[in-house]
């Protein structure tokens, strides 16, 4: 039995990372100091997207730093002291990061990304861009730009299906 439902499809997904980039870009008043940081994995496929979309609208090459957020996680029970934090690392000193991620739900994946960014720079802003917000904060956190809010149970979980891993795009939910 099958108990997956498709709340985004492909083209909604598309339509959702267009409008969260026509956000970002009215927010900043352009893309000028602008670079995006995408949490590993499907983040940074996100953050990737959104860079292709900046450059044709506003014709210019927004960096995306891939960022890795491991031994920043307070669920881990083990931290590691030697992990890469960041690849593609462009200074972020004073500059508009706008934090990629597919899903916020407890905002502790999101606290252990300001925590690895602090390890790389001092950004003049950082606003959180995610593709879905399904609610159940633990901490104080909100994303600036949100793609589709989907308001779910501690008892599903939410997918996000990226064709450069999954071979498809798409948000599915299901029950755990």
């Amino acid at each position: 039995m099958n108990n997956e439902k498709v709340v985004l499809d492909s083209m909604s997904m598309q339509r959702a990372l267009t409008r969260i980039t026509y956000e970002i870009i009215e927010k900043n008043k352009g893309v000028q100091n602008l670079v995006l940081i995408g949490i590993k994995t499907r983040g940074v496929y996100l953050a990737n997207r959104i860079a292709n979309r900046l450059k044709k609208l506003e014709n210019t090459d927004v960096p995306v730093i891939s960022l890795d957020i491991t031994k920043y996680r307070d669920d881990q029970t083990t931290k590691l002291t030697d992990q890469t934090v960041a690849e593609n690392v462009v200074p972020i000193d004073n500059q508009n990061v706008v934090l990629v991620d597919d899903v916020l739900f407890t905002g502790r994946t999101v606290r252990a990304a300001l925590g690895a960014i602090n390890e790389i720079g001092r950004p003049k802003r950082i606003n959180l861009a995610v593709l879905v917000d399904r609610g159940h904060r633990e901490l104080p956190i909100r994303a600036d730009f949100v793609g589709k809010n989907i308001p779910s149970s501690k008892h599903e979980t939410i997918k996000v299906l990226v064709s450069e891993i999954d071979d498809r795009d798409g948000v599915e939910i299901k029950q755990k």
